[in-house]
């Protein structure tokens, strides 16, 4: 079995680090794939060091004849039965041609983009509905969640190193600095959760806004920026509470590297976390743009840490059952294989 896969995402973002956590894992699990990437020395560095042999492309706009014709011959020389392409420009951009094309969705995407293709992966069940919906087939649309891998030893960030005392409640969110992820109201909710600290993880737009609404709630002192986080266990690890806040969130990987570190939760009931919390058992859900219930649910964590830690446990239960890098590598393998098997009984 041949998979080539091909990303062309930004340089940070939740579908580019579960690409690298994909490819990685599937390339330990001994498939034989081919890497296709927009150029980034960093991420080429980090799939090289696991063993991978990354190409680097432009894939740039509409008159980017380069990457179409490289793509073209990288397919025609790896012999792929299987190419994968995450989001709308590596999916747009796949030649036709013996293999069988798959995309991947971790959102709402326009499938416009994904006219050319044989199959569509969606990340969350409400993801596979909506490629339906929007006239999809069925049998062609099929859903495998992501994976969190980090280690439950991962030993704590450092409190001393961000001036935040031992003793001090700590509440950690991290993503990118964006509206949809709505860091606002974390920070308007923290106004509310007196003595506690605030680590908020990531880079983006919304970072001046961000820090000035922090000064602006009076809980500046008390609040760490700390910019794009690689290596995000060290960070969980440390927290007392995790708090996913997003307005929009197609699934939330942030919420199963929480649970897989063992950590209690707290999240806005958008698309991701409300399909992925059940309500009092693996965390709490609270509604979108709700200060007030995000602060309330916060304290809650804090003034209950016994059914916190259980809260916690369970959550972790849930992602070794479903969201383990063993449980979803062996969907991914087994997907690979049903999509190409009818190509190659016919070759």
């Amino acid at each position: 079995m041949r998979v080539l896969q091909a990303m062309a995402g930004a340089e940070h973002g939740g579908a580019e680090a579960f690409f690298e956590r994909l490819v990685i894992a599937l390339h330990r699990d001994g498939l034989q794939q081919h890497v296709l990437i927009r150029r980034n020395p960093a991420r080429a560095e980090r799939l090289k060091a696991a063993g991978l042999t990354p190409m680097e492309l432009p894939f740039g706009g509409t008159f980017d004849f380069t990457t179409k014709r490289q793509f073209a011959r990288e397919i025609a020389r790896f012999k792929p039965h299987v190419v994968m392409t995450w989001m709308n420009r590596a999916s747009a951009m796949c030649p036709k041609g013996d293999f069988v094309h798959v995309a991947r969705l971790g959102g709402y995407y326009d499938l416009k983009y994904y006219k050319t293709c044989d199959h569509l992966i969606g990340n969350t069940p409400d993801i596979v509905e909506y490629l339906v919906r929007e006239g999809w087939p069925q049998d062609r649309a099929h859903y495998v969640p992501n994976f969190a891998e980090v280690s439950a030893e991962t030993a704590p960030m450092s409190r001393a190193a961000h001036y935040t005392p031992n003793h001090a409640p700590l509440v950690v969110a991290l993503g990118r600095l964006h509206e949809n992820k709505a860091f606002d109201v974390l920070i308007k909710a923290m106004a509310r959760v007196p003595d506690a600290y605030l680590w908020l993880a990531g880079d983006g737009p919304e970072r001046e806004k961000l820090e000035a609404l922090a000064l602006t709630e009076g809980i500046k002192p008390r609040t760490r920026f700390l910019g794009w986080q690689e290596d995000v266990a060290p960070l969980l690890a440390a927290a007392d509470v995790f708090v996913c806040p997003s307005r929009h969130e197609p699934l939330g990987n942030v919420v199963l590297e929480a649970w897989a570190l063992g950590r209690p939760v707290v999240a806005a009931a958008s698309q991701g976390p409300g399909m992925l919390i059940e309500q009092g058992r693996n965390g709490l859900l609270v509604p979108i743009n709700d200060a007030g219930a995000l602060a309330q649910a916060i304290a809650w964590m804090f003034g209950n840490p016994e059914d916190a830690r259980k809260m916690a446990e369970a959550g972790r239960e849930s992602y070794l059952q479903d969201y383990s890098a063993s449980v979803v590598i062996a969907r991914y393998r087994q997907f690979f294989e049903s999509v190409a098997a009818p190509a190659e009984a016919e070759a």
